[in-house]
């Protein structure tokens, strides 16, 4: 085998190792096992051979799988300074020549296509059927670990309708349960593909807030086309304001503003909870009589026990011999109590 190729196979090998799942650690079979998908793409590509092919030969007929196509700046910019280091993977396109379906590698060939500096992609050509080259994009896209709960909902949704599976088969497929697909499912028909791309990714929010937007919005009806509006207007206000105060002023993700907004604007706001009634405190006053007359009030409450004494000369002298009378009376207590 020549160096060349040595280095080609190494190459694809680590290729194929990047776009397994993450996984505890376990033995070399068990990592075999989980790099399937991938290394049977690795297996299938034309003699290990890198093509450096046009742009516009490839077709991009896939399942999409990400909501912000806009994350390709840097790409691009990174590929200008230090060239493509990573090849995309294609596929024969089955009815033209010199054609190519892409299998995985979007954002690459996204980048190359916006460059003015770079006129080649380079491209590993595989032997796949429409469901190899399904499950080698599901296992690239389960690798990558920026992946927003919305995108593989969407994901998900898409893999069922276009025919890749029943929803017990897409789970198998993406090594998760069967209830978590149904749920996610439910969440993106919830909320509708258009909407959820008018708010776009969202990093950082989670199942249980797009699932209160989703309930809210069936059980208020609320106007899709409205919200999505909302989400929009939010875009362009975070562009002026980037323009206007600076990048370093604006939020990084503006996705996350459209998020907020739109369920500010569907999810009602929860009524104002009625003030607690004030625990009932069970009182009682005793009236206290020195000859006859009253004297005292003793009063319980749930802090304690207060005793009230009229103003006077008896009060002045309570209150200065208050220490010993307090001390006698426990004493005399505490005699009961003792015998």
């Amino acid at each position: 085998m020549t160096k060349s190729k040595k280095s080609r196979l190494s190459m694809l090998d680590s290729l194929a190792a990047a776009g397994a799942p993450m996984a505890s650690p376990g033995p070399a079979t068990s990592m075999m096992t989980s790099n399937r998908a991938l290394r049977s793409a690795r297996d299938a590509v034309d003699s290990h051979r890198v093509w450096e092919l046009e742009p516009h030969q490839i077709e991009d007929t896939r399942i999409n799988d990400r909501l912000d196509p806009s994350d390709i700046i840097d790409l691009r910019d990174a590929i200008e300074t230090n060239g493509q280091t990573v090849p995309i993977l294609v596929r024969r396109h089955p009815a033209e020549p010199d054609r190519y379906l892409l299998v995985y590698g979007r954002r690459r060939l996204e980048a190359i296509r916006s460059s003015d500096k770079v006129a080649k992609v380079r491209a590993l050509v595989a032997n796949l059927d429409d469901d190899a080259a399904v499950r080698a994009q599901i296992s690239e896209n389960m690798a990558r670990r920026d992946l927003t709960f919305i995108e593989k909902a969407l994901f998900a949704q898409e893999l069922v309708e276009n025919g890749f599976g029943n929803q017990s088969q897409v789970a198998e497929v993406l090594t998760v349960t069967k209830s978590s697909v149904s749920m996610a499912i439910a969440i993106a028909e919830a909320v509708g593909p258009e909407l959820a791309r008018a708010i776009g990714p969202a990093q950082g929010i989670g199942r249980p807030r797009w699932d209160t937007l989703a309930k809210a919005i069936e059980e208020t009806g609320a106007d899709r086309d409205a919200l999505i509006r909302i989400a929009e207007a939010e875009y362009s206000n975070f562009a002026v304001e980037a323009v206007i105060e600076g990048s370093e002023a604006s939020p990084a993700d503006p996705s996350l503003l459209a998020f907020e907004a739109v369920f500010k604007a569907a999810v009602p706001s929860p009524a104002p909870q009625a003030a607690k009634p004030a625990k009932k405190v069970l009182q009682g006053a005793q009236k206290l009589t020195i000859g006859g007359k009253r004297g005292a009030t003793l009063r319980r409450s749930a802090k304690g026990l207060n005793l009230e004494l009229p103003g006077g000369d008896f009060a002045d002298w309570f209150e200065a011999e208050a220490q010993t009378l307090i001390e006698e009376l426990h004493a005399r207590w505490q005699e009961r109590v003792e015998g």
